[in-house]
């Protein structure tokens, strides 16, 4: 039994590390695997908030670099303040809207068949954004204005429906707004840290009582398997846009979706 629990916990944590910093839905991924593994309640709950936190870790620890220079430069540095506010006002837009509608979001939304219907829509809108004449006008997040910040934080609270995708939002609106691939995914990248760690606050707030120290072991297993399969992601992602665009993404969306609606129909 102990056993089983481990390799539920090891693949759903490796689901989370892969899929979250990709354009395809971490959460419609976890709520597929979790209804196909028999794992959900109050237990998937709580384990979720270790996998998130493993995932986010894996994005700090491949910037630390740039994460330690603007904290250092926060007192005194122009650029450094800058890039904070801009942070700060993608983040505030899914900030407010997810804590108004939280509660609804996660009794109505969660469910397989509304999020094989994001992915698919949100696969097409992928493939129409790349397909259009695109001349980025922003080559790096240094070179951001706080209307960029504020239109991609708006995508990203679109993303507050399961089967979005965060990144894939924040990516493609970044994407549509001018930004180059490498400047609208660190950007989202960057957006995912205060994002994911407010998340994953409010869920440990909201289900303390649920967390029982026996799971302890099971957390971990979660936890490093997302942190590791994170890490790899990013820097694999990073690599990837360098010479691709992002249709193979929607394609898999577009797949993956339709293969989810005749499952769950």
């Amino acid at each position: 039994m102990d056993i089983i629990i481990y390799a539920k916990a090891l693949l759903l944590g490796l689901v989370e590390g892969v899929t979250e910093f990709l354009p395809i839905s971490s959460t419609g991924h976890l709520i597929i695997a979790g209804d196909l593994l028999n794992f959900t309640g109050e237990k998937a709950k709580t384990f979720e908030i270790a996998i998130q936190l493993g995932a986010i870790l894996a994005v700090c620890w491949n910037y630390r670099v740039k994460i330690t220079e603007v904290a250092r430069g926060l007192t005194h540095d122009p650029s450094a303040q800058r890039f904070v506010m801009h942070l700060i006002i993608a983040f505030l837009p899914a900030a407010f809207l997810g804590l108004a509608f939280h509660k609804m979001i996660k009794e109505y939304l969660f469910h397989p068949f509304n999020v094989a219907i994001a992915l698919v829509a949100g696969g097409i809108i992928i493939i129409l954004i790349e397909r259009r004449a695109y001349q980025p006008r922003v080559q790096t997040v240094e070179e951001m204005r706080w209307p960029h910040a504020l239109k991609i934080g708006l995508c990203q609270a679109v993303a507050l429906f399961p089967g979005t995708s965060r990144s894939g939002a924040t990516i493609m609106g970044g994407l549509l707004f001018g930004l180059s691939r490498q400047a609208a995914a660190e950007f989202s990248f960057f957006l995912a840290i205060p994002t994911m760690f407010s998340a994953t606050l409010y869920d440990l707030y909201k289900n303390w009582g649920l967390l029982d120290s026996h799971d302890l072991g099971m957390f971990a297993a979660g936890f490093f398997a997302a942190f590791l399969s994170a890490l790899l992601t990013v820097k694999a992602l990073l690599r990837f846009i360098a010479h691709h665009s992002f249709e193979a993404f929607a394609y898999y969306r577009i797949v993956f979706g339709l293969i989810v609606l005749a499952y769950f129909w």
